[in-house]
């Protein structure tokens, strides 16, 4: 089994990214790596990010799977990279772009957090034990108000295109909220009425 994702294995990847790439870009981290960061970690040796080059093109995209290759090579972890990050799931992640905490500079690699909120839309869609247990430790530690997420839910399942994807979705999150919602926002939770909530919001959005 890997040895748990920290902060300092995130920040030697990046690190040494900077110095393999040689150019400037604009990194938005997710997946198990931010939550890591959030305080929650769990065995992981991967990093999942959207990366925006500051001069794309064909060349500089192959110059920076090459850099990323190198850095997979020294530094054993293993990297799911994309420009658009939205194109991984069937639900959409809205204007994530616009929600991103500023983490930390590396040379010319500006790193940011995926806001926490836009981050449980990824791991909601897919649901995997790992993905929950994520969920609830980061959902405790962020402190998020349940009504906003839940309205950001609907949101997120009216955007995108309609798919039996959808409809697992919609199950998946009034399972959660049912699950585990007393867990992370306390006894005065109420998991009915949160279920309720999510279904007018994804009404009124029609």
């Amino acid at each position: 089994m890997p040895k748990p994702m920290d902060k300092r294995q995130i920040d030697r990847f990046f690190r040494i990214l900077a110095r393999e790439l040689r150019a400037p870009a604009q990194i938005i981290l997710t997946g198990a790596a931010a939550g890591s960061l959030w305080g929650h970690v769990r065995p992981s040796l991967a990093v999942d990010f959207s990366i925006t080059l500051a001069r794309p093109g064909r060349l500089q995209w192959a110059a920076l799977e090459e850099a990323v290759e190198r850095t997979v090579a020294l530094t054993g972890i293993r990297a799911n990279y994309a420009e658009d990050i939205d194109r991984w799931g069937p639900i959409s992640l809205l204007d994530w772009r616009r929600h991103g905490a500023p983490y930390r500079t590396f040379g010319t690699l500006r790193v940011r957090l995926l806001h926490p909120a836009y981050w449980t839309i990824g791991k909601l869609s897919r649901y995997l034990d790992s993905d929950v247990q994520d969920l609830v430790a980061v959902l405790r530690r962020q402190r998020l108000d349940p009504h906003r997420l839940i309205r950001l839910w609907a949101r997120a399942l009216r955007a995108s295109p309609r798919s039996v994807a959808c409809t697992h979705f919609r199950r998946q999150a009034e399972h959660f909220l049912h699950a585990y919602g007393r867990r992370i926002w306390g006894r005065r939770f109420d998991p009915d009425q949160a279920v309720r909530h999510f279904s007018n919001s994804l009404a009124k959005a029609s």
